[in-house]
């Protein structure tokens, strides 16, 4: 059952940092993003923020050269301490077998996946998962998040 879409104007980029840590605040081991966008939309901008109210480990910056980055645990205030594996699956070219094959280190099961360019490619890979869609205004910094649980 899908839930209530839901939607926010981002006026900068800290702000998509601070939505993404909102986010984290319900994310736990096993969950899945699905994060979709353009080019500069702000899809690792918002990982980095969902990054950060996880309290993983590591810098985060975009996969794109190395598929997928794995960030251990940290302390995490409230919540359990969960790992985060962060996917672009524009490289993938839509076989998730490959995502296998990268023998990461923490079972997808156990962590919080955020996929960048996910959309149609990866949501069989749990029960629901949270899906997001941001946009960005030309020649700006101000970003649309369109957003809601799905499954």
């Amino acid at each position: 059952m899908a839930e209530r879409q839901q939607q926010r104007i981002l006026p900068t980029v800290a702000d998509t940092e601070a939505f993404g840590r909102e986010l984290a605040a319900d994310l736990g081991a096993g969950d899945l993003v699905v994060l979709d966008g353009p080019l500069g939309a702000g899809k690792t901008a918002l990982t980095r923020g969902i990054a950060e109210g996880l309290g993983v480990q590591g810098r985060v910056s975009s996969p794109t050269f190395i598929i997928a980055r794995q960030h251990r645990a940290g302390q995490r205030e409230g919540a359990a301490p969960v790992p985060l594996v962060h996917v672009d699956a524009y490289r993938l070219g839509g076989d998730l077998d490959e995502l296998d094959a990268l023998d990461l280190d923490t079972d997808l099961h156990q962590a919080v996946v955020v996929v960048e360019w996910g959309k149609g490619v990866v949501e069989h890979l749990a029960e629901r998962h949270l899906y997001v869609l941001l946009s960005r205004e030309p020649n700006s910094e101000v970003r649309t998040a369109i957003w809601e649980w799905v499954g």
